[in-house]
């Protein structure tokens, strides 16, 4: 019976042996395989960060856009001055208030 099992390994490593660059193949076909899932899914996620990342970017330069026109129009003169006004209570000299300085 011992014998038995001692032909049958014999005879599968004998079968192994012959067919190794099959196997061998195969298993360089799984691994390039498996690569090839794995470098997609890395593709997928960069690709979907990607996209976040420039819609991010469109809100802050639309954001920035924004800013930028609120700045142009509180800069302006009739704004400043009415906030002044309002805010300060501020009013605009009188010609008999105003004191013109010469240099000379």
């Amino acid at each position: 019976m011992t014998a038995k099992k001692v032909v049958l390994v014999m005879d599968i490593w004998r079968d192994i042996q012959r067919h190794l660059l099959i196997y061998g193949i195969l298993l360089l076909l799984l691994i390039s395989a498996f690569s090839v899932i794995y470098f997609t899914h890395l593709n997928r996620q960069t690709t979907s960060k990607i996209e976040v990342l420039l819609t991010e970017r469109d809100a802050l330069e639309n954001e920035w856009r924004n800013l930028l026109l609120e700045q142009n129009s509180l800069a302006e003169h009739s704004t400043i001055e009415s906030s002044a006004e309002k805010q300060l209570n501020m009013t605009r000299p009188d010609s008999s208030s105003e004191i013109i300085v010469k240099l000379l």
